[in-house]
């Protein structure tokens, strides 16, 4: 028996990074159920090479039915995520759930990482989760149905997550332990804090700056992360936190067999690769060109 889905309608959404990717087709799963949306992100102008604003995004997401609203928001700046969560709080009278999203990302060896580059990615995956999450959640307390997803993996101590690139897996472990720490602490205030994670390569604006427009040919869509990631915010927040979901294992505990749907390529299906194998590949390329 199937349990029953809370759908979003009226909930206020706080993403980051949600100009484009991931985070724009959470948004836009979300305003399907006329969602209200705040767009949190750096993209107020168009990127040479990479596609969407924040404002591009919103009129996208009120075509799919929900309310956005477009911030300037840099993880990074408290003062920038304070201002944002005020000013939702004032157009949205609240807000019911958020999702870490922006993330930073740079597969190098201790050797061939610089120090500008560590921070940054320690600054906007660990601290921009934990300030947004810190910042939200008096007003995640006054929801009656409050959530927090991060995109972070599940811990793992395989050296193989470690050895070629330390500085972004504690990054991104980062998010993980903030999964795993606000579970417990928020579990009295009926917050559920998750965690979302890809089991193939996802095509994404990252994705293609690192290897290419080519690796869409062997990923998925940005959907299969957002149609699992509505499965996990429509549930009772009290009943399911603390989890570490993986995004295809999400969509066939409910049912959602046909995966061929969110291949990029539909005629390439079974040549879609394992995230670990792609980040294996990229670690290869690296190694190869540093020697």
């Amino acid at each position: 028996m199937k349990e029953n889905f809370i759908k979003l309608t009226g909930k206020t959404l706080f993403i980051t990074g949600a100009s484009r990717g991931i985070g724009k087709a959470i948004a836009l799963k979300a305003a399907s159920d006329g969602a209200n949306v705040v767009i949190a992100s750096k993209t107020a102008e168009p990127h040479p090479k990479l596609e969407g604003t924040i404002f591009t995004a919103a009129q996208e997401i009120e075509k799919a039915g929900g309310k956005a609203l477009p911030c300037v928001v840099d993880v990074q700046n408290q003062t920038q995520v304070k201002s944002a969560i005020a000013h939702a709080v004032k157009e949205f009278g609240g807000i019911d759930i958020v999702i870490n999203n922006a993330s930073a990302i740079n597969l190098t060896s201790v050797e061939k990482t610089d120090m500008k580059r560590y921070d940054l990615m320690q600054q906007i995956n660990a601290r921009g989760t934990f300030i947004v999450s810190k910042e939200c959640l008096p007003y995640l307390k006054k929801s009656e149905h409050a959530h927090i997803l991060n995109l972070a993996p599940p811990f793992g101590t395989d050296p193989r997550w470690f050895q070629y690139h330390t500085a972004y897996t504690m990054a991104k472990f980062g998010m993980s332990m903030c999964t795993l720490g606000m579970a417990n602490e928020f579990k009295r205030y009926n917050i559920a804090v998750n965690a979302l994670w890809p089991r193939k390569l996802v095509f994404t604006a990252a994705v293609a700056a690192l290897t290419g427009p080519k690796s869409f040919d062997v990923a998925r869509k940005p959907e299969v992360m957002s149609d699992a990631a509505y499965i996990i915010l429509s549930r009772d927040p009290k009943a399911f936190t603390g989890n570490f979901y993986i995004d295809d294992e999400v969509l066939k505990a409910y049912g959602v067999t046909d995966m061929k749907q969110y291949a990029c390529n539909p005629d390439n299906v079974d040549k879609i690769i394992d995230l670990d194998t792609w980040v294996d590949g990229i670690i290869k390329h690296l190694r190869k060109h540093d020697d």
